[in-house]
């Protein structure tokens, strides 16, 4: 059996680092095991459901280097959802209902005085064929819900199963359906809610492992009956904790909090959200991870933890850091070129600056500095400006290699009797305008003697 996973967002709304967290889970999980990622939009809401979105996401998941193996949208399945209600209404486990919301909200109150949980009576269920239509002759039409399997056989008992699975992130796990109402699975427009387009997916594209988050564990309880009511064995489950922001609030995507559009414009490596994203909230220590699948060698699913974590982006500048430290000049060389960091000198530029960048885009200033000097020109004292003008007299000769910063200072130091900071400070401050930044051994035959020489205060 290969392993097949799917990725299910509605395409309302830009996706956020929470739901890549999923995606990456998914993704990582069927790299591991040589399975397969089904991409699948639950875009049944058509009034707020949006291609530009879908398109959005699928954007989004290739910069962090996911690539489904099969896209599908459950606009174009209708036909399967229409045969498996037929089936549902055949069974006798489909029901109609036709009580307004505002009945609905009576019942419950009642029912909270009586002592018992506010779940639906299924009253609908002894309504007679007469009863039924003079509802649907008073303008009234039924919404249909799902009769939740029972330990008795009559259905009017609130005594049900208990759903019990192996999650493959919390271990044991029971909902107990008894605490639930049968759910409406189809509206009384004859739209559908999620419930029921997703088992039927899950069953049609052979889905064998269902990863998400664990704000849906209660929706496993009603979903493992639905397969079993179906005629279908329920998928393996997994449900991760979920990410919030550094203060704790809960992401969305009609906010835009830490959307994956606004990472990858700030300029965040797509290894460092990756990174971020599936190690916070795990045993696993947080690292910057150079690709893909070394992540997935260190993913554990059962490695996470059952309580949400905090997302801070903070913590992505650091990773970032790490990464564009070790990057080769192979690995950047198109993107530099891109900001216009190009010629004989690139690579190394590349190697002399990476680290000291927090973001790629950061080389673009350092470019400058090493090719036009400090923009502004820097202020310096007027003791050190004699000092510099001093040094720059006895500037070696070109041709120069990588041991000329360390001849030029050695004679500077035996010239002018200065050593340590009054000595390199003074230099560093003329040549780049910053009191601190890439080795000048490194700098200094990247800028020439004749760019050195200009730069005499």
């Amino acid at each position: 059996m290969t392993v097949t996973v799917r990725f299910a967002p509605s395409p309302t709304g830009r996706i956020h680092i929470g739901n890549a967290r999923t995606a990456l889970f998914n993704w990582l999980f069927a790299l591991k095991h040589k399975g397969r990622f089904v991409q699948r939009f639950d875009d049944t809401d058509v009034e707020r459901s949006r291609q530009e979105f879908a398109d959005s996401i699928l954007y989004d998941l290739h910069w962090l280097g996911i690539f489904p193996d099969q896209t599908e949208y459950q606009s174009r399945r209708f036909a399967s959802y229409d045969a498996a209600v037929d089936k549902l209404k055949a069974s006798g486990v489909l029901y109609p209902c036709y009580e307004t919301p505002e009945e609905l909200d009576l019942r419950r109150k009642v029912r909270r005085t009586r002592g018992l949980p506010p779940v639906y009576g299924r009253e609908a269920l002894k309504l007679t064929d007469a009863e039924r239509l003079s509802y649907e002759h008073d303008g009234r039409r039924p919404h249909w819900r799902f009769l939740l399997p029972n330990f008795v056989s009559d259905p009017f008992e609130t005594q049900r199963t208990d759903v019990h699975w192996t999650d493959i992130v919390r271990g044991e796990e029971t909902v107990d359906l008894a605490s639930l109402s049968d759910p409406v699975l189809v509206r009384e427009d004859g739209t559908y809610l999620y419930t029921l387009p997703s088992v039927v997916d899950d069953i049609e594209m052979e889905i064998t492992h269902v990863i998400r988050g664990d704000d849906h564990v209660t929706n496993t309880g009603v979903q493992i009956a639905l397969f079993r009511a179906l005629g279908a064995e329920p998928p393996v489950f997994g449900h991760h904790n979920l990410l919030t922001t550094a203060s704790g609030e809960g992401l969305s995507k009609r906010t835009g909090a830490l959307s994956i559009e606004s990472l990858r414009d700030g300029g965040i490596e797509p290894m460092s959200v990756a990174s971020l994203a599936v190690l916070v909230g795990t045993s696993e220590n947080v690292t910057a991870v150079p690709n893909l699948r070394d992540l997935a060698e260190k993913f554990d699913p059962a490695a996470t933890s059952k309580s949400a974590a905090k997302f801070d982006p903070e913590e992505l500048v650091v990773l970032n850091r790490a990464l564009l430290h070790h990057m080769s000049f192979d690995e950047v060389r198109d993107r530099l070129m891109v900001l216009g960091v190009s010629g004989n000198h690139a690579e190394a530029f590349w190697m002399a600056v990476r680290g000291n960048l927090d973001r790629l885009q950061d080389a673009v200033a350092w470019w400058r500095i090493l090719r036009e000097g400090p923009q502004p020109a820097v202020e310096i004292a007027d003791e050190d400006r004699e000092f510099v003008g001093q040094a720059l007299d006895l500037l070696p000769e070109e041709p120069w290699d990588g041991n000329v910063w360390k001849d030029w200072t050695a004679k500077v130091k035996k010239a002018t009797g200065r050593k340590g900071k009054a000595l390199f400070m003074p230099l560093r401050l003329a040549l780049t305008g910053l009191e601190s930044g890439p080795e000048l051994a490194d700098l200094l035959p990247l800028v020439g003697r004749e760019g050195t020489l200009a730069r005499r205060p």
